[in-house]
Order: C-alpha cells, then structure tokens, then sequence
C-alpha cells in the first residue's frame, strides 16, 4: 500500500475549532476549547484515517513576503480573542508529546510550507492529505493529493472542485486572481464572482488568457474592469500563489508514526482535564506499535532545512510569554504575520531546540485484511438446511440489503444471516436476471417462524430499520438482541459517530468495504438488485458478521462498566416502540398546510415591504452583506459583533438593536416566517408517504448526547410553538381514521422536578408536594411578598431563573433574557440560591463529583464523559461550558431516561390491554397518541396512570392530558 501523508496547518485547525466548541477551561481555570479540539481532531486522523506519515506546519512571526509586495495583505484581519491567546502555548505543549514534526520558513506561510512538502511528498509517490480549511491549498489538489476537513470527515478532491469553482486545479490561482479574497484582502478584479470567473477560464483558460480576450468578455463595465484592473489580477495571481520550492528539507523518518511519548500525553491531558483522551491514548498505545513510555526518550533528528532559528525581535506564541504577544488576526486562515508557533519544543540534549520532535503516533489496530467466509444460499434445499441450523441457534446477526433506506417503501434484496466472526450466509431475493436467486416469498415463509419466536435474540447495526423493513414483509421481529450503534452510543454517547464503519475502524481496526464501490454514486447510481450476487454476498455477510463481532465486544464493555442493565432493560426494549411509532406515522392534513404557506406567503411580502420602508429602500434581505450596509453603514447601529466576513447579522445580535431601532425586529420576524414556510408548510405535504396518507418520522436513540431522543425525515420535535402563526401548524396533524381524535400527554415542570428530588430542597419539595405553582412560590420568596401579590412579571422572572440559573446562566445572561440590569439580575441569582440553598449545594457537590469521575451520570445511570470541570466548587455565576453541560446532562437526561421509562409502560399497557389507541410521537416532555373518540377517555386514563408512576421521586410527578381533532386545538382532560 503507498504510505500516507497527512500535513496540518495548525493555525487553521486551531481558529477552526476556538469559534466551533464552547468555552472550556482546565481545573485551573486555563481556557482549553482550542487545544481540546486540535487533539480530538489529531486523535481522530490517527484513529479513523491511519496516515503513516503526519506533519504539522505553522506561520512564522512578523511580516512575510506577500506583505512586502503588497502591505494591505491580510491588513483587515481581527485581533485574537484574549481566550485563545494563552492556549497557544499548550497546542505547542500537545504537538510536541506526540512527537510531530513541526516546520515553518520564515517569511513565508504555512501554507508555502504545506505546498513545498506535497511537492516533495510527490517523488515519494506518496498520497497527501492535506488538513485545511485555507482555500490556496486548493491549488495543489491533483490524482494524489487531496484536502481533509477533519471536523466534517469530508475529503474534497479534482472533482469536487470541479463542481465547487468549475475550474482545474491549474486554474485555481488563476481564479482567485480574478474573484480575489476578501479575508485576505487580495483585491482581485471589481464585479468578478465565483460564476464570471470559471466561465472566463472555460473560455479562456488563464488569467493572461482572460486579459488578453478582454474586449471578448460579455459587458461593457466588465470588459473596463478586466483592463482597468489588470496589474491588480496580476498582483492578486502573486498573493495567491504557493512557493513550492522552500529551502527545507523533510525527515520522513521523523514524520512516520511510530512513536509518541504517552507518559508527557497523559500528564498534559490531567493538567488539562482531558480525561477522555487520556484513554485514548493509552488505548493507542497498546493497540498500535512502539511507544515511547517516558519523557526522557531520545528526540528524532533535526530535519537540516526544516525549521530556523528566529532572528531578534520576533514573538513566540508556544511560549511562555505568548499573552503579552502581539496576537495573530481571528481568521480560519491565520497570516503570515502571526507570531511564530516556531522554537517551542524542549531543549535536547545539547540544549538546542529539537525542530521536529519524536514521530508520531501509531494506529490504533493494524488494518489487515479481515477474513470473510460465506456461502450463497442460493436453493431450496440449501434455505431448509440454513433454516434447520438457525432454529437451534437462540443468538444470530442478521441483516437486510434492500431497494430503498426508507424502510417502509423498501423490498429485500438479500439476507445475511451471521453468528460467528469472519463467517455468514447470503440468501438472494433479487437479483439482476439469471443470475440465482429465491423467491423472496418462500424465504420470507421459511424464516417468519424463526423470527416471530419469542426464544431468540437477533442483533444488528440499527436494527429497527431491519425490523421495519421486515414488517412490511409482514414479519414482526420479536426477539432483539444486541445493537452495536446504541451500544456505542452507551459508552461514548459524545462520540462524533456510531455509523457501522467507525464502530469497524475503532474497534476491530476493519475498514468496511465502501457502499459506493457497489452502487456507485450520483447520476449512474445502481440499486442494489443491480449488482451481482456474489458482489452484495461479500457486502451483505461483512456487515453482519462485523455488527455480530461488535455487539460481543461492546457488550462486555457495557457489563464491565455497569451499563448493561440501561440497554438491556430501557433502550433495548425501547427500539420496538420507536419502530411502532415510526409505523403508525401520523396523518397530515395538506390542503391545510397549503392554506397556511398562502397566508403567510402574504404575511412576507407585508414584511418586506415594511422593512424597505424603514430602510428607505429596497435591498435584498437575505443578503448579509447588503444587510450589513443597511444597518451599520446607512442607519449606524452599534456592531454588536464581528465574524471574518464583518459585523455579525444573527438572531442575537438582530435582538440586542431591536431595543434601538423598530427594523431589526422585522428582520427577525422575516427570518422566522422565511424558515417557517420553507422547512414545514412546504416541505411537509412533500413528505407525505403517498401509500398512507402519512408522515412517517424516524425517531433516534443516539444523538442526543443527553440521552433524549431525536426526530428526523422530518424533525417534528423543532415545529416552532412560540408564535401564532408557528403553532398553526400543528393544526394539520390530525388522527387517521374517522371519529378519532388526538391525545397530548405533557410532563408539568419534569426538569424542575428532577432538581427537586435529586436535591432535597425543602422549599422546592414542599411546593411540589401541595401542587402550588411553583414558580409563583419562587416568586414570592426571592420578591419577599405573598403568593398572592404575585404579578405576571414576577412569576417571569422567577420562572427564568428557575430554568436559567440552575444551569449556570450568569447575570449577564439572565439581564439579556429579561431585559433589566446585570446588577439586579445578580441580586435575583443570589436570593434564589440564598432560599433555594439546598440546590445550591447539590449543584456544587454534583459537579465536585463529574469532576473526580470524568463523567456524568443520570437517574438510570446513563454516563457522559465531560471534560473540563474545575476541581473546586464554581461560584453559580462562573460556571463554564463544561459546567453546565453537566448539570443539563443529569437533570435533563434523567426527565430522558423518565420518558423513555413512561413509553415503555405505556406501550405494553396499550398491548397487554389490545387498547386501540396508538402512540404517535414524542416531543420532548409530551406524548402523542389517537384513539377512537369513545375510548379517549380511558386511553387518558391508562397514559397518565403508566407516566406518572414511570419512576419513583421524592416529589409527585404531573401530567397534562388534554384531547381535540387535531395537535393543536386540544381541551384539557381533567383526572378521573
């Protein structure tokens, strides 16, 4: 196999991931989002892409040589935020331990860096990778070099730039001369976009090509630019293009991954409060070659060329006095004249710098070649004696290829039936002709008796789709085994992915065989009844096997770490009522909708006419930066804030000037009636399942790291409720049959309850325990007046508290929330806490607790890993991101593990009983279901019963029942 090369641009990765993770902070209270994300995203290149060579390469202090051909390079870029500053130092610190070469030139950029090396990797025959997200680097792209964007797993190649720019590679530089870089200040040529630009060069082929042919370009203006402008796109073509000729010299021997220093790791990792990584490492460690055990191992070699030593005056952002430097701009594509990440490593033995360091890490596991055995069951006598083996057998994998992902539209293709490692069998139902197969109905007659018996136990990789897809078979698949996907998201519920080919990867050190080296993909894209029997066999029997090997694997992690009884107990069970919800669907009433799309159709275009008016003219809204002239340049309203493209147009902003100017409040108004006609009134009727008349969502048990389940295709969980015209649309979700009718079940104030019961407060539990409006309670104790001289405004501000303080909101944002002062927003959080005082010390003994166990941990003992919470208790009005996402974690995911709990009981009471009424949906805190008009009654019943009683609490819990003809025009149902 041809070695790998991954090369960083560090300053990229860095900025990328500071504005991308929330603020986090070590347990001394340095900020660490930065270095906690490049680590992760280092870890994963190790981990998922298994490069065998990695280099980092990083920007040298003062100005470069762009900047002496043209001094407004890069000139508008922003001062780096005070957080980043000091992390600096410590991605420095983390690069070191892993022992990658580090290069910078001075005078020029990491990316001239990165261009040198692909050249240079090139007379290696090596394949690059490079890691950016700098659009120069496009330049380079070729049949062997590649851009990875590490945060989306995506590798952008010749064709995707192809279809991005509509350019070559050898055109790249040609194109940003023309189009230029408003990030970088490259002026480039007035009135050329992206689009003029690649149908220039269609027809042109290059800059001087496009120059020469100027009075051939189609308008007047634009044909003036091209020669008024030219020196200017020349210049551009000189800012734009990579040096790949530096004087440096490359240690491969240095770069291959073999080696890191773990102990050094794993102290950084402790300083840091990257608990998590700390495993990995050691996991790394163990799995994948050579380590280096101590910080004293010997460095690698200099590389001659690879690194100078910095001439006088220049700053080091790696070292120790990196605050007190000037800062780099705030950019995903830091400038050349940033200070220098350069000369930070530790001294050798000599007492030099080492330029590179020690090599890198190794994989995790070894990616060779798994074996596979499997054999075709492709005769009638060959399913009887598959058939006979399987009814002896009360665990197996099995695994469906079909026609469709829609699981209720979709048709069996084959079978794959496994339950050993690196063997299974493939039995064909459709296939392209002649070629063997069996009817899919006499497999269908053979296998039903086996697969409705209530003595076995049937695994697989998601396996509601399988059990839906064999429902519409006219299956019902009884015994659930072991799900890898939810057994992966029990042990690692923050991960970026529980997908069968990461699970492969990370566990088995397998490389699944690509689903696109079968179908192919786009316009020539085959279904699978189209390949060749043999062909999806080898597919079919790898993801059965492989899903049997992990569920072995990860179910003796989930008994190892007390987590078996949470999937065996409520997310197993669990797969089937969401398999039954997503079944029954529920009817939409799209002449209503339509309705609706009109009347707010009609609504926008008042709006918009509204907004041109207080403009004073007419603009294209959705236009950030025409809407950037509007309000800052022509109505000079206070920035608020700045992003890399000018000040910050978002829904925070738009409402902090919405208190100075009556525009903003329309903008915003537009924006959510521009949102609410596009995703729901329009697209819903287009989601419609033609055969039932239906909305068939799915709902997800591994996304929501908190536990709570998720809703897609379509997400009927975010349908906006807090506007009129938002909660209309719950008005064409009606019951399926004729004389039914819809019924709500909510859960009264679930969060605040959980808090009463995990805490003890006797004021919290005491109100909860008479049934008294708890946030008027709240209300009369931090205002110091009866309940009953509650007014509106305080019980608002008492509920803000109640649902913003307890999760860390400081004053600054609940003086944001309600629009009063910080300092009497302080006063509110201090009362709360000084009557509430026993939540006070739960939530600070809580977090005492994640912070020695790593983790955080629910009701029903459902964990996620958190890093970054400070060893000593945090003042209420200083937690940070980390902090918080705790105490969300326990409160909130245990009202998740409460509701989970309540459709459980609910659903077999509804089965037990053969009640006609159905589940329908989840959304959050409320259950939907329909039953016939004369069974409401006792359907209410039954729902409140089961969720009420879902699980024991210190305090009683409430539910809302109200029942109508559709979601959104209910009545109350009173308890009977």
């Amino acid at each position: 196999m041809p070695e790998t090369l991954y090369l960083i641009d560090v300053f990229s990765l860095v900025f990328q991931v500071f504005h991308a993770i929330p603020e986090m902070t070590s347990p001394r209270g340095m900020p660490t989002n930065a270095v906690y994300g490049f680590t992760r995203d280092i870890l994963n290149i190790l981990q998922q892409r298994r490069p065998t060579h990695l280099i980092c390469a990083t920007d040298p202090s003062g100005p470069g040589e762009r900047e002496r051909i043209y001094p407004q390079y890069k000139a508008n870029r922003s001062e780096t935020p005070e957080e980043l500053r000091p992390q600096f130092p410590l991605v420095a610190q983390t690069i070191e331990a892993f022992g990658i070469p580090r290069l910078e030139v001075p005078g020029w950029e990491a990316d001239d860096v990165i261009a040198t090396v692909v050249t240079q990797a090139a007379a290696r025959d090596m394949d690059v990778f490079v890691v950016t997200n700098d659009k120069d680097a496009r330049q380079l792209l070729g049949p062997r070099v590649k851009i990875y964007q590490v945060r989306k797993d995506l590798l952008l190649g010749e064709s995707e730039l192809l279809a991005d720019w509509g350019v070559r590679p050898d055109q790249v530089i040609d194109f940003q001369s023309l189009v230029g870089d408003s990030v970088d200040n490259v002026p480039g040529v007035p009135l050329i976009g992206p689009k003029k630009a690649s149908a220039l060069l269609a027809q042109f082929h290059t800059l001087e090509g496009v120059l020469a042919h100027a009075d051939e370009a189609p308008g007047a203006k634009l044909r003036e630019n091209l020669k008024t402008y030219a020196d200017q796109a020349r210049l551009s073509r000189q800012l734009v293009e990579l040096r790949r000729d530096l004087p440096l010299v490359v240690d491969w021997d240095a770069a291959r991954i073999g080696q890191w220093d773990v102990t050094r790791l794993q102290e950084l990792f402790r300083e840091f409060g990257f608990r998590r990584f700390a495993d990995d490492v050691r996991t790394l460690s163990t799995t994948g070659g050579p380590v280096a055990q101590t910080a004293s191992a010997a460095p690698a070699p200099r590389p001659p060329a690879a690194r100078s030593s910095k001439g006088a005056g220049t700053r080091n952002l790696f070292s120790d006095d990196a605050v007190d430097a000037l800062a780099p701009p705030v950019s995903a594509e830091p400038s050349a004249g940033a200070e220098s990440l350069a000369n930070s490593g530790s001294p050798d033995e000599s007492g030099s710098t080492d330029a590179s360091g020690a090599a890198a890490a190794a994989p995790p596991l070894a990616a060779e070649k798994r074996p596979l055995t499997f054999e075709i069951v492709d005769t009638p006598e060959k399913l009887a004696a598959l058939a006979q083996e399987l009814a002896t057998r009360r665990k197996f994998c099995l695994d469906l290829e079909t026609t469709s992902l829609d699981p209720l539209r979709a048709d069996i293709v084959g079978w794959a039936i496994s339950w050993a490692a690196h063997a299974g069998y493939y039995i064909p139902v459709r296939a392209p002709a002649g070629q063997p197969q069996l009817p899919p109905d006499s497999v269908v007659a053979v296998l039903k008796p086996i697969l409705e018996s209530d003595d076995v136990e049937i695994s697989n990789q998601n396996i509601k789709y399988d059990m839906l897809v064999l429902r519409h078979a006219g299956i019902r698949l009884r015994g659930i085994g072991f799900d890898p996907m939810i057994g992966s998201y029990l042990l690692e519920a923050g991960a970026r992915s529980h997908n069968l080919d990461d699970l492969a990867q990370r566990y088995l050190g397998h490389q699944m065989i690509p689903i696109v080296d079968l179908i192919g993909k786009g316009l020539f894209q085959k279904r699978m009844d189209e390949i060749d029997v043999p062909v999806v066999a080898e597919y079919a029997v790898e993801d059965a096997e492989v899903a049997w090997d992990l569920a072995n694997r990860l179910g003796t992690q989930l008994r190892e770490q007390g987590l078996w009884d949470l999937y065996w107990n409520l997310e197993r069970p669990l797969i089937e009522v969401l398999a039954e919800l997503q079944a029954n669907g529920i009817r939409v009433d799209a002449e209503q909708l339509r309705v609706q799309s009109a009347a707010v159709g009609q609504r926008l275009d008042q709006v918009k006419v509204e907004i041109y008016q207080l403009a004073g003219r007419e603009f294209n809204i959705d236009s950030t930066k025409q809407l950037q002239q509007v309000l800052f340049a022509e109505l000079k309203l206070p920035i608020i804030k700045k992003t890399k493209t000018g000040a910050s147009t978002d829904q925070e902003v738009l409402e902090q000037l919405a208190v100075q100017h009556p525009l903003p409040s329309l903008l915003l108004m537009h924006r959510t009636l521009t949102k609410l006609k596009g995703t729901y009134l329009d697209a819903l009727p287009e989601m419609i399942n033609p055969e039932t008349g239906k909305i068939h969502t799915s709902f997800n048990q591994v996304v929501a790291a908190t536990g709570r389940l998720s809703s897609s295709e379509p997400n009927l969980q975010n349908i906006p409720i807090r506007t009129e015209e938002g909660q209309r649309v719950r008005r064409a979700f009606v019951p399926s049959p004729e004389g039914w009718q819809l019924l709500c079940a909510d859960y009264s104030q679930i969060e605040l309850r959980m808090l009463a019961h995990f805490s003890g407060d006797p004021a919290m539990c005491e109100a909860f325990a008479t049934g008294a409006d708890v946030h008027t309670v709240v209300a009369a104790q931090i205002f110091d007046v009866p309940a009953d001289k509650v007014d509106s405004q305080m019980r608002r501000v008492a509920k803000a508290v109640n649902f913003g303080v307890i999760y860390g909101q400081s004053p600054f944002g609940l003086s944001a929330a309600l629009g009063i002062s910080q300092g009497d927003a302080a006063k509110f959080i201090d009362e709360y806490f000084s009557r509430y005082a026993g939540i006070d010390v739960y939530l600070r003994q809580l977090l005492v607790e994640c912070a020695s166990a790593g983790y955080a941990t629910t009701i029903l003992g459902r964990r996620r890993a958190i890093d970054g919470i400070r060893t000593s208790a945090p003042s209420n009005r200083q937690r940070n991101m980390p902090e918080r996402t705790a105490i969300n974690t326990v409160i909130q995911g245990s009202a998740a593990d409460l509701i989970k709990q309540a459709m459980l009981r609910v659903y077999r009471r509804l089965r037990d009983e053969q009640h006609p009424g159905r589940m329908l949906l989840q959304i959050h805190d409320e259950l939907v279901f329909e039953a016939p008009a004369d069974r409401i009654a006792d359907l209410a019943v039954l729902v409140r019963t089961e969720m009420e009683q879902a699980l024991p609490l210190s305090v009683p819990l409430q539910v809302d029942v109200s029942a109508g003809p559709n979601w959104l025009d209910t009545e109350p149902l009173a308890e009977m």
